[in-house]
């Protein structure tokens, strides 16, 4: 089958799309009508625009306009910078939540931290119109490559059977966006290609509905799609289409109002049977050369981008610049300059600090073996600090120790200990003190099978990625971006430490991943929580691979007990951050609106509840006027 060439760096070089797209009301349509400059027979004649009109339909989460950075804009009524797929997308799913707060003061941009937007809010409005101007392009395609228009046009079998390859993946475009549209605005107006072109008032449809035309298409292209991991990076395959389909069940007691655990488990399980791997190192996930340092093997989905063809203030671009400010150094990030926008909360801070009572309590049960020393809370006198017994013979402690000494003792008796005679990691009966020669938290083990321990500092969680140095913790000024800790998580950087294509560091290459592996992990754990089926200990051996990564070792391992619907919604923030799922989480897990407290939330600087009407965004006003058939969401 050909590919769409280039990482999908279609922003430049894509035909220009002609058609006008009728998706919702006889107004609104005009604000999301592409640039028309060429015929329809001009475009199809050419066997090549077929692939070329697919790229455009992914192009449209990554850019923003015709020819990028700006000018030629897909849509009207807001800055063309602020306008793109998925910037909106990450604003109305992390800027809503305790992960990120802004300092800008653009429009209303700051009614979705506070939770006050209405149907007015320029931001709300544009994400709308991008979902919708994206099923627009989607049901075009659909609409100029049924079997009856091709046969017309002569089109040979050879690229007629790699249409219907790119017909499925319209189709999961769509599906992609209409699941954005009932997560986001609940009821909606909804068309397909079946539907006439031209003026018309779309009928609203319940969220149960689409709910339920997503999961058909879904299924019903999933064995059209190129097999898990064969199709070309950034275009759909079966493992986005079952990754989609598991995501839509998890969430459908939400939507529908029945619970799917069960085939949100079967789909979790065909994504994680699917080939892909994870990647040995969190923080090359998010570098500039994340589509070939190896997390490519974790990615199920991803939004490309080129610092060279996929040019805007916007996606990753938009992420990297606007988290680096203050003190931090561009050139860490790759970048020529900060935007000093995002920042996070206390509440997120506070998912990463080290609770040694809970790592201890993973270990195992307490035992008769400790430490005792100059280094340890209560010196060579005692007590001890006992030791977990993590299977016969073998023990385990996280300390936090001075610099000083240790010995291992038993039972607070002199009796029976350990020390070390040669330092060099052997245990002899009432050998030679131990030194530890600087403070700090340990992980610290001793086997007496063959007498040997071991003492290295605890590092904690490298998804913990915080910019502390002249930031505060707390935020008096939400304007301010020095209130709030800042997020080195995307770095316009390759594994050498090399910035991106783009030499003036203006633009990023860092691929947004939209679905990946070790949320799948995460999903499962949560599914067999719900008692959508699963095993306990598979789903606490999947965390605890995510976690071994992050540690570097065993050290933030969990156990059965550990794994709790608290502990989940936790993980996932410490796993997915700013990857665009913790309002949509936050709402499944009961925690969004009338629950869950963090700073500026409702406004106050102690943050506080909001009304339930805000788990959905309202249908803006410029639709509710242009179409009689709408009706606004609850509360609005």
């Amino acid at each position: 089958m050909k590919i769409l060439k280039n990482k999908l760096t279609f922003g430049l070089s894509i035909i220009v799309l002609m058609f006008t797209i009728m998706f919702t009301s006889c107004e609104s349509e005009l604000d999301k009508e592409p640039i028309t400059e060429l015929t329809e027979s001009q475009v199809f004649d050419d066997p090549a625009s077929y692939e070329q009109f697919l790229a455009r339909i992914y192009a449209g989460i990554a850019v923003s306009g015709q020819q990028g950075p700006g000018g030629k804009a897909d849509i009207e009524g807001i800055d063309e910078g602020f306008s793109n797929y998925l910037r909106q997308f990450f604003k109305h799913q992390e800027l809503t939540t305790d992960e990120a707060i802004i300092a800008w003061r653009d429009g209303t941009i700051h009614d979705l931290h506070n939770h006050v937007w209405t149907p007015a809010n320029e931001f709300v409005r544009a994400m709308y119109d991008r979902i919708y101007f994206q099923i627009g392009i989607a049901n075009q395609f659909l609409r100029e490559t049924t079997d009856a228009k091709l046969d017309g046009r002569g089109v040979d079998s050879a690229l007629k059977a790699d249409i219907q390859i790119y017909r499925a993946e319209a189709r999961f475009m769509r599906a992609f966006s209409y699941w954005h549209a009932i997560d986001f605005y609940g009821d909606i107006p909804f068309v397909t290609e079946e539907d006439i072109v031209g003026n018309f008032f779309p009928e609203q449809k319940s969220r149960s509905e689409v709910f339920n035309f997503i999961e058909s298409e879904l299924l019903a292209i999933e064995g059209a799609l190129i097999g898990a991991r064969q199709n070309e990076a950034g275009r759909a395959d079966q493992g986005a289409a079952q990754m989609l389909l598991a995501k839509l069940y998890l969430n459908a007691e939400v939507y529908t109002g029945t619970a799917r655990y069960n085939d949100a488990m079967t789909y979790v399980n065909k994504v994680i049977g699917g080939g892909y791997s994870l990647h040995s190192n969190y923080r090359q996930l998010f570098f500039a050369d994340n589509d070939v340092n190896g997390a490519q093997n974790e990615s199920i989905f991803s939004i490309r981008f080129d610092g060279l063809n996929t040019i805007g203030y916007s996606g990753t671009t938009f992420i990297t610049h606007a988290a680096v400010g203050g003190t931090m150094v561009p050139s860490e990030f790759g970048i020529n300059g900060g935007w000093g926008g995002l920042r996070t909360t206390k509440n997120m801070v506070a998912l990463f600090d080290a609770d040694i009572d809970a790592l201890n309590s993973s270990l195992g049960t307490k035992s008769a073996w400790g430490l005792v020393g100059s280094s340890t809370i209560n010196g060579w006198d005692g007590p001890d600090m006992e030791m977990y017994e993590t299977s016969p013979n073998n023990y385990a402690l996280y300390a936090e120790l001075v610099g000083g000494e240790i010995k291992f003792r038993f039972d607070e008796d002199w009796g029976q200990n350990y020390g070390d005679d040669g330092a060099d990691g052997s245990l002899e009966p009432g050998g030679a003190n131990i030194a530890v020669n600087t403070g700090g938290v340990y992980f610290i083990t001793m086997n007496l099978d063959n007498l040997t321990y071991t003492i290295s500092a605890y590092n904690g969680d490298q998804r913990e990625q915080f910019h502390t140095d002249e930031q505060t913790l707390e935020i008096d000024d939400p304007f301010n971006f020095g209130d709030g800790y800042a997020v080195g998580k995307y770095r316009n950087i390759d594994v050498n430490g090399n910035a991106g294509k783009d030499g003036s560091g203006n633009f990023v290459d860092i691929d947004f991943p939209m679905f990946r592996l070790a949320d799948a992990y995460l999903m499962y754990a949560e599914i067999t929580l719900r008692g959508g089926g699963g095993d306990a200990g598979t789903a606490v051996s999947y965390i605890n691979m995510l976690r071994e990564r992050s540690y570097g070792n065993t050290g933030g391992n969990i156990s059965a007990g550990n794994l709790t619907l608290d502990f989940i919604l936790d993980e996932r923030s410490r796993e997915l951050h700013w990857e665009g799922h913790r309002r949509t989480d936050l709402i499944r897990f009961g925690q969004f609106s009338t629950a869950g407290v963090w700073p500026w939330k409702g406004g106050v600087k102690e943050g506080k509840t909001t009304e339930s009407f805000r788990d959905i965004y309202p249908i803006p006003s410029s639709d509710m006027i242009a179409n009689p058939n709408l009706v606004q969401n609850p509360g609005y």
